[in-house]
């Protein structure tokens, strides 16, 4: 259904950004038609039966209605194209907008707290009907249909905004059967639990809009690629014949499709640079065309024909795997300054959490250096993983 309406209303190719801006839009154009008629239709069934619950399940609706509106403007500003002010895009306009979005969620889980908590202090029975059971019955599904249909379009254009709206959508859901519930128990038992099942609604709200929030902040503040991306784009470098090894991914993220990277390759000393540069362009248009990642590869060549730091390096990377599993080494070279003393570069990749361990880490790697050969002297650089797990 949700591929049909797209057909329908959004005549653009997928893939593009007009195509991503235009399903953006009409997925909160639905969503204020469907949260309006949400609003009037709880407000009519919480006036009628005095429910504190379902008068507040009414302005939760109309502030989803502020929602599909901030979605529609986020949409319509992270699609504006690169400018001088801004080379990489606005793309993360999205993330902003789906952090309002959240912001919204918790307010009204809040104030359904309040209410609730105020109604239990002073209750107050509720005059219920099967019209009210009818008309929340109606909301249930209009609101189960927007989580599926915000949901699949979310995925298919891979929108933060959207899955946030998803899982608001989810929530309304959720707290409107529970008011069902209620509003069934009181008719057939005379039990109120309305302000307690506000109560408890309004806490499931509260640490979703939580969950939605540090989800869109953890992209703005910088979170690392993801250990998928990243072996891939490692397994489309390592599978070009001369590149040796792969470190220091980094990558950077501008908003959905705008994301930048660079990684450094190892080749061989002796290789012929002008090949080797031939080889890199391949590569990163490569990794760009199926991972729609900009890339950027810096050459690192390293000695393959010098045995002795062949064997250094071999036994230090195997060693230091007992200091800790995922100490790796890279950039390693020798560099012999006299009879009694070589110098051994390298850097060494630290897990996080590490980083106060450095001195103690030094030297035990120092001391497995000179269990080698009591010439070494290590210079030793850290540096940090960036990828995620």
């Amino acid at each position: 259904m949700t591929g049909l309406l797209l057909k329908l209303f959004v005549k653009e190719e997928s893939g593009t950004t007009e195509y991503r801006k235009k399903c953006g839009t009409f997925a909160g154009a639905v969503g204020i038609i469907c949260n309006l008629f949400l609003f009037a239709l709880k407000l009519t069934a919480g006036l009628l039966s005095s429910s504190i619950s379902i008068l507040a399940d009414a302005f939760n609706n109309l502030s989803d209605m502020g929602s599909s509106l901030v979605t529609i403007l986020g949409f319509k500003l992270s699609s504006k194209p690169a400018d001088p002010d801004h080379p990489y895009g606005h793309g993360r306009f999205e993330y902003i907008a789906a952090l309002i979005v959240s912001g919204l969620i918790m307010i009204m889980g809040f104030e359904l707290l309040k209410s609730s908590v105020e109604k239990i202090i002073h209750p107050v029975a509720p005059r219920l009907g099967y019209l009210s059971v009818i008309l929340l019955s109606v909301s249930v599904l209009i609101k189960l249909g927007m989580f599926f249909f915000n949901r699949k379009v979310g995925k298919a254009i891979d929108s933060a905004t959207l899955r946030a709206t998803a899982l608001d959508s989810l929530n309304d859901t959720l707290s409107t059967t529970a008011i069902l519930v209620s509003v069934i128990v009181m008719m057939i038992w005379g039990i109120n639990i309305d302000a307690y099942i506000g109560l408890i609604v309004s806490v499931y709200i509260l640490f979703s809009g939580i969950k939605t929030a540090k989800d869109t902040i953890d992209p703005l503040l910088g979170q690392p690629i993801d250990e998928k991306t990243a072996k891939s784009i490692e397994s489309e470098i390592m599978s070009f014949e001369g590149f040796l090894g792969v470190h220091d991914l980094l990558a950077h993220n501008y908003g959905p499709g705008r994301c930048f990277a660079s990684v450094h390759v190892e080749v061989p000393a002796s290789t012929d640079i002008v090949k080797c540069h031939e080889q890199i362009d391949i590569c990163e248009k490569q990794v760009f065309e199926r991972t729609g990642i900009l890339l950027t590869i810096h050459m690192d060549p390293v000695e393959t024909d010098n045995e002795k730091q062949n064997t250094a390096r071999s036994v230090i990377a195997e060693k230091i795997k007992i200091i800790h599993p995922e100490l790796t080494v890279h950039d390693f070279r020798m560099t012999p300054k006299s009879d009694e003393r070589t110098n051994l570069i390298f850097d060494v990749v630290l897990p996080a959490g590490m980083e106060k361990e450095k001195q103690d880490i030094k030297r035990q790697i120092e001391d497995i250096a000179r269990s080698i050969d009591p010439t070494y002297h290590c210079v030793i650089t850290f540096d940090f993983n960036f990828v995620g797990k």
